[in-house]
């Protein structure tokens, strides 16, 4: 059996249950899109993102005024999947996740081996609230790339929602990824061969979700069509800084990930923050992108029906 961390998530009073309910039900009405952003953390959903920090290193981490919007970012949603992390320095990302939870939070953060053909190496990272998520401790890994079909192979772990009752828990796979821009053809051809691993790299689990900078939007995922029941999030907006390019993505399949939403969204750093575009680029090319997942097993194509009380 895997072992999923247990910290004691804190109770919450009915009223503050009551006052997310209702702004889930505002964002509910939000059109989708880059306009689409998560206010707070509603109680029947969880929201998992991705965010490419464009080197994410000590010069990044030097300036306060990124940092603080960085960490605004993150508190926004459960899970964050990070690329780009680029520093020899590996207090880097628990600098970082100091900045996040000097609000009160209780984010914790797991960050895979430096990866990469060049010297310029990077580092996947996960980053989650530890009062909403749980992660399957037996579970981090590099997925295995013996024929050395990608410059950067994916970080895939494995969570689980904190609900009551444990049993009624969504579980699901991440796998963090990168494309090389050079490659973006070969690549997303060899991750549809690692989703098909990591669908069957057990047998009670089905739920795969590929996040992360793919260099590519969904004209170009032809070469993921083997996925079966191919779908994805974002679509039909831009995800880069400028403005100018679909690059993220949160890849799945259904009806095996039938927990999806629907919801989804691109957090326009300029907008959300009232940023230049100037001092956005200052804290990334890339925009984070989001979706939301129900956080109960769905049985067959159906969520399981949830209360406000069994929220953690």
């Amino acid at each position: 059996m895997r072992t999923f961390s247990t910290v004691p998530p804190p109770r919450l009073c009915l009223r503050r249950l009551v006052l997310r309910l209702i702004v889930w039900c505002l964002i509910v009405v939000c059109p989708a899109g880059a306009s689409a952003q998560p206010v707070a953390k509603p109680w029947d959903a969880v929201l998992i993102a991705s965010f490419n920090i464009q080197v994410f290193g000590e010069s990044k981490m030097s300036k306060p005024q990124v940092v603080d919007v960085l960490a605004q970012v993150v508190r926004q949603f459960d899970i964050v999947a990070i690329q780009e992390v680029r520093s020899k320095n590996d207090q880097i990302v628990p600098s970082f996740v100091q900045q996040v939870n000097a609000t009160g939070g209780r984010f914790h953060y797991i960050v895979g081996p430096r990866e990469g053909r060049t010297n310029s190496k990077e580092q996947y990272t996960y980053i989650y609230d530890t009062n909403r998520i749980e992660v399957d401790l037996a579970s981090p890994a590099v997925f295995p790339d013996p024929a050395d079909r990608l410059h950067r192979p994916p970080l895939c772990v494995r969570f689980r929602t904190r609900i009551i009752p444990e049993h009624m828990a969504f579980t699901f796979w991440l796998v963090d990824t990168h494309t090389d821009p050079d490659e973006v053809p070969q690549e997303l051809a060899a991750l549809g061969d690692v989703f098909r691993g990591m669908q069957a790299a057990r047998p009670d689990e089905d739920d795969v979700i590929m996040l992360g900078d793919l260099n590519a939007g969904p004209p170009q995922f032809q070469p993921l069509a083997p996925i079966p029941g191919l779908a994805w999030a974002v679509d039909g907006v831009t995800t880069n800084t400028r403005g100018t390019k679909t690059y993220d993505n949160l890849v799945f399949s259904l009806p095996a990930t039938s927990e999806y939403l629907g919801r989804w969204g691109v957090l326009d750093l300029q907008q959300t923050f009232g940023l230049s575009q100037e001092a956005a680029l200052e804290v990334s090319d890339h925009n984070p992108v989001w979706a939301a997942f129900y956080p109960a097993e769905a049985q067959g194509s159906q969520p399981v029906a949830l209360q406000p009380t069994t929220r953690r």
